[in-house]
């Protein structure tokens, strides 16, 4: 036998192969059959790839304390929220095969089997605003300084008050005392002023440059200037008090952040202000429609002989317009501040007034105030919004307006709507005239256009962002709260519409819903007619198309004010846009047909 193989024959010399001997081997049980336990669980189901864009992870759902384990999921996260650390999970000890172990699997925590993320409209939505609010908060004042250098604050403050409460010379004074004009300016104005027989009113001409305004004492169109201090940069808007002129201060009003509601304090004069017919109470309310969060009541003409700096007059109109200042919607705590001035002598406007002369006050002066106010916020990295306010010609086309949201470059390829045509921006000018190299969210600027005549341009227009344009609609769906009527008001009432710088003429094309003043809640049936003091829900109509929003995506182009025969009839917010455009253009195509006879 061969020592390698043991397997293999043995040969001796003379002998036959012989096979090797194999030792006795016990023969193998005979196979038994396979017991299989019986199936008390579900078969796991199928590995699933799930792709989630934007999106967190679903939490996973309860589920039966026998549940299978969850099948393989290969998931992809993008963009969305880390998902949270699933607990650890213990394995359950395998039961005997021939009886599953009933303790074992009461023991198994529930887990159920993540579903798979479908990528639904409502969840992109969601995603998409909470990604845009984290670029917003990207966009921090270090970018903007490495973009545009370092910047001041800007604010935009408008003067109201009944007529003849020192609005405009108030307005003079300022830029007189921060250096805007110089002496030699005022005493020409003083001069020119006492030659027409008006010498108190020389600071007023500053901003009142027309010769109407100047006879007359009363300003008609809003005026702009501009002044600067340590900390900020304003723009002073100077709103007409006249009721005549209640359209232009809407205008004015569109463009600030910060109101100063000048109230004279000479005996009878503020009474006729805040009576039934001052103007005193409608400018409140028009300012909180227009968007504007913070009022300063500076109770003016406190060095009159009538007054002499007396502090129970100044508490008195303070109790007398607080509670209709609360009433339009302010929070007098946060929003409403009271300081006693004098604008003709320059008293508490920038430097406090002297103990001797108002021992009482012990508060901050008009500009102290207006430094130290907190910044209203400026959606720098929204899409661009400027409504035009003005526009005139001038070695090209000039519009003039402020920025409302986003920002905007020199060269820049914008849209002006509802037009739809394309321009681009030429030039740039500040408040100073000088031309810059942007224009950022909250400034007042001068734009040269190109690719654009002055004649193809309204008030009311918006330069906006090719990418995200303002919707251009016809009609609209609005909540208004009627103030002031003398008749009910029904389907097809007319009325003008005022809405940023905009004023256009609009139906009321159907009364939807009211609400009910117990409740709060909407009527189900439509109202017939409205009233005052109702609240209800309208459809509106224009015959052009108008630049709105939603008030609830942008604030400052979704509120309005509706007037007629001169008074404020109700205020409103938009709620639902009715675009329709595919209409107007099948129409359009269809009214450029023409059919020639063969």
């Amino acid at each position: 036998m061969s020592k390698l193989n043991a397997n293999a024959f043995s040969f001796v010399p003379g002998q036959r192969f012989t096979v090797p001997q194999q030792p006795a081997q016990p023969a193998d049980p005979p196979l038994q059959p396979i017991e299989r336990p019986p199936q008390t669980e579900a078969p796991a189901p199928p590995p699933t790839i799930s792709l989630s864009i934007g999106g967190a992870k679903p939490a996973p759902k309860s589920a039966p304390a026998a549940a299978p384990a969850p099948a393989p999921t290969i998931s992809l996260n993008i963009g969305g929220s880390k998902p949270s650390a699933a607990p650890s999970t213990p394995t359950p000890a395998p039961a005997s095969k021939s009886t599953p172990s009933k303790s074992a699997a009461s023991e198994t925590p529930s887990k159920a089997s993540v579903p798979a993320k479908s990528l639904t409209l409502e969840r992109a939505k969601t995603d998409t605003s909470a990604i845009a609010h984290e670029v917003k908060n990207a966009v921090d004042e270090d970018t903007l300084k490495d973009l545009y250098g370092h910047i001041k604050e800007h604010l935009n403050v408008v003067f109201i008050g009944h007529v003849d409460a020192g609005k405009s010379t108030m307005g003079g004074n300022l830029l007189y005392i921060c250096g805007m004009v110089d002496k030699r300016t005022m005493e020409k104005y003083e001069r020119e002023a006492k030659e027409a027989g008006q010498a108190t009113w020389y600071l007023s001409w500053a901003l009142d440059s027309t010769p109407q305004e100047r006879a007359k004492g009363k300003t008609v169109e809003v005026g702009r200037a501009y002044f600067e201090t340590d900390s900020r940069r304003y723009t002073i808007l100077d709103a007409p008090g006249h009721k005549t002129y209640v359209p232009s201060m809407i205008s004015g009003a569109a463009q600030a952040d910060v109101a100063i509601l000048v109230i004279s304090a000479r005996k009878g004069e503020f009474e006729t202000g805040f009576e039934k017919g001052g103007q005193t109470r409608e400018h409140i309310m028009l300012v909180k429609t227009a968007g504007v969060s913070k009022v300063v009541v500076v109770i003016n003409k406190m060095d009159e002989p009538t007054v002499k700096w007396e502090k129970s007059r100044f508490d008195e109109i303070r109790e007398k317009l607080t509670p209709f200042i609360k009433a339009a919607g302010f929070n007098i705590k946060t929003d409403v501040t009271f300081i006693p001035v004098s604008a003709y002598t320059g008293a508490n406007l920038k430097d406090r007034v002297a103990k001797n002369v108002c021992s009482w006050w012990d508060g901050p002066s008009l500009l102290e105030h207006l430094d130290k106010m907190p910044m209203v916020d400026r959606k720098i990295g929204a899409p661009l919004m400027m409504p035009i306010s003005e526009k005139y010609k001038d070695m090209g086309t000039i519009v003039v307006g402020k920025v409302e949201s986003g920002h905007m470059r020199k060269g820049d390829s914008l849209l002006l709507m509802p037009n739809k045509n394309m321009v681009e921006v030429a030039a740039i000018y500040n408040e100073m005239e000088d031309e810059v190299d942007a224009g950022l969210c909250g400034d007042n600027v001068r734009i040269r256009l190109r690719g654009v005549d002055d004649e193809d341009i309204s008030p009311g227009f918006v330069l906006t962002s090719p990418t995200s344009p303002i919707h251009a609609v016809r009609q609209f769906e609005a909540q208004l709260a009627i103030l002031d009527h003398k008749n009910i008001i029904c389907a097809g009432y007319t009325a003008v519409m005022h809405c940023h710088t905009l004023a256009e003429e609009i139906t009321l094309a159907s009364l939807l819903h009211y609400f009910d003043k117990a409740t709060g809640r909407k009527s189900r049936k439509p109202p017939q007619f409205a009233k005052r003091g109702q609240k209800i829900v309208a459809l509106i109509e224009t015959v052009e198309p108008v630049c709105v929003e939603r008030f609830v995506d942008y604030p400052q182009l979704g509120r309005f004010t509706l007037r007629d025969e001169g008074k404020t009839i109700a205020i409103g917010k938009v709620t639902r846009l009715i675009e329709s455009g595919s209409v107007d253009e099948a129409a359009d195509g269809v009214a450029n047909l023409s059919v020639s006879h063969a």
